[in-house]
């Protein structure tokens, strides 16, 4: 008996779903992907060009998408980092002396914001996708923007703890929601180069913010205010400008975007389609997707993975410019020296992007990666020399920031159905982000300067859940993809409708040519969904 061609969830059709698909094109209006079973495709504007002219037309249209939704939501992710990672060039500028609070309040202000960021993350997402992302987005950004404001104006300790609690609530619903986003605009093999430029801003916001903090602290005694008070006012402010522009210059999913013809969306919803995405279809949310994802054993180790690079970069990016002031750097200079480990972090980050994609193997990217991070915070544990251990912080940089935006590919190429993959997602970051909380508490005052118990449980993150829960889930994914391959889970869609078997989303089957024509009691499904390792 032979079965379909199987496909990995980075690649096209089988020749069984193009001839499949090939009586199941139909029209398609906005807002109206719903009525689409998953196997039909909208009609084919480009049905009697060539295949060159359709490639043309297919890398136009990207370059289209490229234009119209990156450089703005790369902009977006640059103020929120800096939003919430500003507080540490605040503190050079004279943040702890002027609110009169000791390290260990200082570390518990960076602590509340995580904690009320990764409790609102895991439903942001469900949020994002019933209140269109041209509303939900702007709004948020509005929020935090007079959350960060505030900062700017308060006097005692009390004030700084509640401004960062509500600005952690109002950020919460961006990095999830975005990443989310794109997946519901680009194919897989497209999905990880531009996650990686988006995440790119984080890194450019370390190096723009340390520049940003030099110039604005210059402003001390202005108005009455200290220069830390201006970093959080003026930042604040602009956050709020983007966020009101933000309306008109976010825009909503592939079957509503108002910058897109008729033609235009049909080709993307195609593309989508041909890619195997529930992105491209509207699901009504049940809890099923929920417990979908809560049972799924990828949604944890994946967090795991994740927590690996995720706590450190908080500490890195919270810590910097300190670590920096410590090897003997006076404030203004540490602030300018924190801006080239981020700039190096950048370009390996979208390096990185393109490589996974093009080699679909994000598993031995991340693992391959974080040995750069692993060799750096070795050096900064055990060097003396200010020089080796500056040169400690680009590889940890080089180490921790690709590896945030590959594992959210890694996440969301291997998560199927619209609500699950947003739920996954919430969990995944919001595990991660909640060990923020745990970053924000490891580099004391006490250890300066050498902070080696800070250096020390980056170390032990990246080696244990970084490089070795990548590894693991590696290992564990192509053992999967060979009991698919081998037919071992075929049972478990026995007794099951095309519809039901839809729905296990990532659990995807596809029916077999060889029982078509049977009656519907004895067809018999086989899984099609290879994981990407």
């Amino acid at each position: 008996m032979s079965f379909p061609e199987k496909r990995d969830s980075d690649s096209g059709n089988s020749p069984y779903d193009e001839e499949k698909n090939e009586e199941k094109n139909v029209g398609v209006h906005p807002g109206g992907f719903e009525t689409l079973n998953r196997s039909e495709l909208p009609l084919d504007p480009d049905a009697e060009l060539s295949d060159e002219e359709k490639a043309r037309i297919d890398r136009r249209l990207l370059w289209k998408l490229d234009l119209r939704l990156i450089p703005w939501l790369c902009l977006l992710y640059l103020i929120s980092f800096l939003d919430r990672t500003n507080i540490g060039n605040a503190r050079l500028a004279g943040l702890e002396d002027s609110l009169n609070i000791t390290p260990g309040q200082y570390n518990a202000a960076l602590s509340i914001f995580f904690v009320s960021y990764a409790g609102a993350e895991p439903l942001t997402n469900v949020l994002l996708k019933r209140l269109r992302p041209s509303v939900f987005i702007p709004a948020i950004m509005l929020v935090w923007g007079i959350c960060m404001t505030v900062m700017g104006l308060v006097h005692n300790f009390q004030g700084l703890m509640a401004a960062r609690f509500f600005l952690g609530l109002a950020e919460a619903g961006l990095f999830p929601g975005i990443n989310y986003y794109l997946s519901c605009w680009y194919r897989r093999d497209e999905f990880g180069i531009r996650a990686a430029i988006f995440f790119s801003a984080a890194a450019v916001s370390g190096s723009f913010g340390g520049l940003l903090a030099a110039a604005i602290q210059n402003m001390d005694g202005i108005g009455g205010k200290r220069g830390w008070a201006w970093i959080f006012i003026l930042e604040g402010i602009a956050t709020v400008l983007i966020g009101v522009a933000s309306f008109w210059m976010v825009f909503d999913f592939p079957d509503e975007a108002t910058f897109l013809s008729d033609v235009d969306r049909q080709r993307v919803i195609r593309r989508l389609k041909a890619d195997q995405q529930s992105s491209a279809e509207h699901e009504e949310f049940r809890m099923t997707y929920f417990w979908a994802s809560v049972k799924d054993w990828k949604t944890w180790l994946y967090a795991v993975v994740y927590m690996g690079c995720d706590g450190p970069l908080y500490a890195f990016s919270l810590f910097l410019p300190t670590i920096i002031n410590g090897l003997g750097y006076t404030s203004t200079r540490a602030q300018l020296l924190s801006v080239p480990p981020y700039a190096a972090a950048a370009i390996l980050t979208i390096l990185i992007g393109y490589i996974a994609d093009h080699t679909r193997q994000r598993g031995m990217s991340n693992t391959g990666v974080s040995v750069l991070g692993v060799v750096g915070f070795a050096m900064l544990l055990s060097a003396e020399s200010p020089g080796v251990q500056y040169a400690g912080t680009f590889l940890g940089a080089l180490g921790i920031y690709p590896c945030i935006a590959n594992t959210i590919t890694w996440v969301s190429n291997n998560t199927e159905g619209v609500y699950k993959r947003g739920v996954t997602l919430g969990f995944v970051i919001g595990w991660g982000n909640l060990n923020g909380v745990v970053s924000s508490n490891i580099y004391r005052s006490s250890d300066r300067p050498n902070y080696r118990t800070g250096h020390g449980i980056v170390f032990a993150y990246l080696v244990l859940f970084l490089l070795g829960g990548s590894a693991l889930q590696y290992v564990l994914l192509r053992r999967e993809n060979a009991k698919r391959r081998a037919g071992q889970l075929d049972h478990m869609t026995i007794g099951k409708t095309e519809k039901e078997i839809e729905a296990l989303g990532d659990i995807r089957y596809v029916l077999s040519i060889m029982l078509l024509y049977q009656p519907a009691a004895q067809m018999l499904f086989r899984p099609n969904f290879i994981y990407t390792l």
